[in-house]
């Protein structure tokens, strides 16, 4: 099992949600062909909306991988992402990036996020979890 953080905006990660499914990375296929069955996956929202700059930057989403592979679908004409299916806890608690600074090592993981999916500890996965679950 391993543990996986996506970034995208608030508005992608909640369509992803409610239709059960992961889309990275502006619908690129090999992050989703890197996550297995099992694995988990956490999203981080910097931005409200891809179109506006309203940050939000927050954790705001965490669901398993179900079986299955990348599939890919139309979104618009031209536009052919590719989605993988994910079962999403329900109504985790929008936890800021402020909340996990203090986790030792969070620098060397934030640095990161820029490159839209990337794995990170066992360790970080449960207290980002924690802080979502806790409320």
């Amino acid at each position: 099992m391993r543990y996986w953080l996506g970034v995208a905006s608030k508005e992608h990660v909640e369509i992803g949600v409610a239709g059960g499914f992961s889309q990275l990375c502006h619908g690129k296929q090999a992050p989703l062909n890197r996550m297995k069955e099992g694995d988990w996956l956490i999203y981080y929202a910097p931005k409200e909306s891809l179109k506006r700059n309203e940050p939000c930057q927050k954790f705001i989403a965490v669901g398993t991988i179900k079986a299955g592979c990348a599939y890919q679908v139309e979104m618009k004409p031209n536009f052919f992402p590719f989605r993988k299916n994910v079962s999403y806890l329900p109504n985790p608690y929008p936890v800021s990036l402020q909340a996990v600074s203090d986790y030792p090592l969070w620098s060397e993981y934030r640095s990161k996020l820029r490159f839209g999916h990337l794995e990170i500890p066992q360790e970080l996965f449960e207290y980002i979890t924690f802080h979502m679950f806790e409320a």
